[in-house]
This record gives structure tokens, C-alpha cells and sequence, in this order.
């Protein structure tokens, strides 16, 4: 039986602990009104530079009432001189001057008026619309970490799925450390499901198709209505976090079950239900990929969204399966398993890799050679104000990944391992950064105190939900039909 270390266990409580503390500082800093807004935007520009501006700007309005009244003079003096006008018969006309410049004067004051009243209202607009994205700031950075652990969880009981539908003999020595870490999904499920009724609440603004006032005057949403509507949309998420979680349960339950019976019924009974959710899940998934991630930019799809999405967390997911097995194995746990299952594990992240790649750069490719202005802006949003995360992540999944585990040798070899694996679960939580950050605070992000205590938050809660279901269990599914195939897997 694995003994959850008080070490370990300290460090997720500390992780959490400060999480929490940068996740409500990161509340608390965020404006309030445009006022704020106002205050920030000015303290930004370099050294006050930004309040001379705004004076500047304030001190240009006299200035353009004098510009009126000079050009209000001019006229008028224009007028005077040519009181008396000549008629082409020769007799002279005289021209009420007083009604003349009367009429004159108006027409500048309506439009001076009239522009006055334009640039004040899209200045506030503007300052609303900036206030809308610093408050989705820290929002934003507690959803991707949030749907990132949550995903990779996920990841994981979809990969112990196909292991169990395609009766693999090499991996049954690593179920329990799967079912351990698919153990955190129905508690990120419910965090997660909290936060999308926050956001139908309308105590954010991710969603921007949340909003009527949006949708009112935008055709492209208004016409997407009758699927992206907060009841249809919560119901869909409400039955995908259920259906996920209630297969997590019964195949753990399956799975302990089988190591007490003397038939292989149970292991029947997990056969089935792994080959049923896995149909459920590619449904799902597609359609959980356009409602929590690709809706954020409404007027924006992409038909391979879906396998992009699945490609990042499901690599992510065999990730962390190798960095915990590792841990476990250093910690003197998990005897039967060996540098092959090891190697395999490795292969896996190596082969999901590319995989990502191939997607990531096919829906690039293709939007870019058919640059379809709809298209186009969802590219180059993240490439002009995302450059360094954007082409970071193509670097970190795939470059990296590529010079490290292409040798077959590195492929066994725990310290090379750990570096890849951390590497590639920043690089794949930088992908779901860029995939929504864009969407919600636009040109205002940085990585700061809300995403790095967002993370370290789940971080600390995922070590102690996975690490704490180990403790429960013994690690070695024993009765397993293939447990004996995988204790002698070499090659």
C-alpha cells in the first residue's frame, strides 16, 4: 500500500494556501469602474507621460473653440466686405449680414456639439471595454488552469480506457496509478461546473454571447442563438461532467472489484463500459472543445478544433502518467514496473507530440492559404499581440520533444523524462493559454500573480486528490487477465 508522504502532502496544502492568497489578491487589484481604468491607463504610460497626455488633450478643447471663433471671424468678415453684391444686370443687392452670419454660426456650434458628444461616448466605450477585459483577468487565468487539470485528468481516464478496450497485456501494472489521477476529475468537474454558472450569472464576461446586449446587436451570435443559450449550453456541460465522472467511478469500482472475484466478469463489465464511453466521449469532447473554448471567440471556427483540443490534453495526460509513475518508482513503489513500460510511456509522449503538431500546423496552414478575413483575425490577434506565448508553444511541444525523445536511449532515462514532462505540461497550459486568453482580455495580458497562483492552486489540489486515492488502494490491479503479460513486459 502507498503511504501518501508527509512532504508531499505539506507542499499541496502550501500550493493551495498560496494559490488562494495570489487567486484574491488578483480579485481584489482588479478595477471596479472606469475610473480605475482611467488611473491605470495613465500610470502606464511612462513616467506620468500618460496624465500629460490626457492634460494635452483636455487643453485642446479651448483650443478648438478659438479655432472656431477665428474661423467664425473670418467669415464674418468675408460677409461685411461683400455686403453690397453686383446682380448680373448691374443693380446692387444688399445682403442682411445679421442673418447671414446667424445662419453661419449655427452650423458650427451643432457640429462642435455633435463631435463632442461622438468622442465622449466612444472614449467611454473604449474605457468599458477595457475595464470588461482587466476584470476577466484574474477569471481568465482561474478558468485555464482550471479546465487545463481537468482536462488532463480526463486525458488520463480516456487513455485507460482504450488500454482496456484494446486489451493491452503491457500497461495493466499501471492502472492504479491511472485510476489514482483520474480520481481528481469529478473535483475539478464540479469547481469547473461552478464556474460556468458564475459566468451565466453575468459575474464575468468570457463568454461574450452571455450577454444580450451583445447578442442584440450582433447578427453573427444572434444567429447562433438557439445553440449558444446559457440553459442548452449549462445542460450539455452538465451531462458531459457527469457522464465522464460516473465512468471514472464504475470502472474503479469494476477494476477493485475483480481483484477480489475468481471469474473475469467484472472484467467483461469494464470492456463494455470503456468501449461505451468512448464513444461518448468523441462526441463530447467535440462538442465540449467549441462550448468552453472556441465559443470565447464567437465569430471565429475551425472544423479541426476539436482533435486540436483533444491532442493537447491527451499528451499532457500521458505526461503526467510518466512523472508520476517516476516518482512512484523513485519512492521505492510500482516494483513490476520496468524501463520498458517506461520506454512505451515515453513513445507515447514523443508520437502525441507530433501528433499536436501536425494538427497545429494543418490549421494554421490552411487558414492562412485561404485567408478569410473571419479566419484570419483569430491568427493574427495571437501572433501580433501573443507572438512570444504563440510560436513559445511550438517550441516547447514540439521542438523540444522532438531533439529530446527521438533517442531511443533518452527514452529511459528518469532525469531527461522529467525535463520533457514538465516542459511539455508548461508548453501544452501555454497552448490553452493562447487558445483563450485572446478571447477575454485581449492585448492586457501578462503571465502574473493571478495565473501563476491559479496554477500552483490546482497544482496543490491535484497532488492532493490524486496521491490521497493511492493511499486507498493497493497499486497493482492483481487479477487483472493480463496482469501476468505485463509484469514480464520487456524488450
Amino acid at each position: 500500500m502507498y503511504t501518501f508522504s508527509s512532504k508531499l502532502k505539506t507542499l499541496s496544502f502550501v500550493l493551495m494556501a498560496v494559490g488562494v492568497l495570489g487567486i484574491g489578491y488578483g480579485f481584489l487589484t482588479a478595477p471596479k469602474d472606469i475610473q480605475d481604468v482611467e488611473k491605470l491607463l495613465a500610470a502606464e504610460s511612462h513616467g506620468g507621460h500618460g496624465e500629460a497626455k490626457h492634460e494635452a488633450s483636455t487643453a485642446a478643447e479651448p483650443s478648438h473653440e478659438s479655432d472656431a471663433a477665428h474661423n467664425l471671424a473670418t467669415e464674418e468678415k468675408k460677409i461685411e466686405e461683400s455686403t453690397t453684391v453686383v446682380n448680373p444686370t448691374g443693380d446692387s443687392l444688399k445682403v442682411d449680414t445679421a442673418k447671414v452670419v446667424e445662419e453661419v454660426q449655427v452650423e458650427p456650434v451643432v457640429k462642435k456639439e455633435g463631435h463632442e458628444v461622438s468622442e465622449e461616448a466612444e472614449h467611454k466605450e473604449h474605457l468599458n471595454h477595457v475595464l470588461h477585459q482587466l476584470q476577466n483577468k484574474p477569471w481568465s487565468a482561474l478558468y485555464v488552469a482550471c479546465i487545463f487539470f481537468m482536462l488532463v485528468s480526463l486525458g488520463v481516464l480516456v487513455f485507460y480506457a482504450i488500454q482496456q478496450v484494446a486489451q493491452a497485456g503491457w500497461s495493466p501494472v499501471l492502472f492504479r496509478v491511472m485510476q489514482g489521477i483520474t480520481a481528481y476529475l469529478p473535483v475539478g468537474s464540479v469547481i469547473f461546473f461552478v464556474i460556468l454558472i458564475l459566468c451565466g450569472l453575468h459575474l464575468n464576461h468570457l463568454f461574450i454571447w452571455l450577454d444580450p446586449e451583445v447578442v442584440a446587436n450582433d447578427k453573427l451570435i444572434a444567429n447562433k442563438a438557439g445553440y449558444l443559450n446559457f440553459p442548452f449550453w449549462i445542460v450539455r456541460a452538465a451531462i458531459f461532467l457527469t457522464g465522464w465522472s460516473l465512468y471514472q467511478y464504475f470502472s474503479r469500482k469494476n477494476c477493485l472489484a475483480q481483484d477480489e472475484a475468481n471469474d473475469d466478469l467484472n472484467y467483461k463489465k469494464n470492456f463494455k463500459l470503456s468501449a461505451m464511453f468512448l464513444v461518448f466521449f468523441i462526441v463530447s469532447e467535440s462538442i465540449m472543445s467549441w462550448d468552453w473554448i472556441m465559443s470565447i471567440d464567437p465569430h471565429w471556427f475551425s472544423t479541426l478544433f476539436g482533435w486540436y483540443v483533444f491532442a493537447s490534453f491527451f499528451v499532457s495526460a500521458i505526461t503526467t502518467i510518466a512523472l508520476v509513475t517516476l516518482y512512484l518508482k523513485s519512492r521505492g513503489f510500482l516494483e513490476y514496473v520496468n524501463t520498458s513500460h517506461i520506454h512505451d510511456l515515453a513513445k507515447f509522449m514523443f508520437g502525441f507530440s507530433v501528433f499536436w503538431t501536425y494538427l497545429w500546423f494543418s490549421q494554421y496552414m490552411l487558414i492562412w492559404y485561404a485567408n478569410i478575413p473571419e479566419e484570419v483575425t483569430y491568427y493574427i490577434t495571437r501572433i501580433e499581440l501573443y507572438n512570444l506565448p504563440f510560436f513559445g508553444a511550438v517550441v516547447m511541444n514540439f521542438v523540444f520533444p522532438l531533439l529530446i525523445l527521438i533517442n531511443t536511449d533518452f527514452k529511459r532515462i528518469t532525469w531527461v523524462l522529467v525535463m520533457a514532462g514538465v516542459v511539455i505540461l508548461a508548453g501544452h497550459y501555454i497552448d490553452f493559454f493562447n487558445m483563450i486568453m485572446p478571447g477575454t482580455v485581449g492585448d492586457r495580458w501578462f503571465i502574473g500573480i493571478s495565473e501563476i497562483a491559479s496554477v500552483l492552486f490546482f497544482l496543490g489540489l491535484f497532488i492532493y486528490v490524486v496521491f490521497t486515492a493511492m493511499t486507498k488502494v493497493p497499486l497493482l490491479a492483481k487479477r487483472n487477465p493480463f496482469i501476468e503479460e505485463s509484469k514480464h513486459f520487456h524488450y
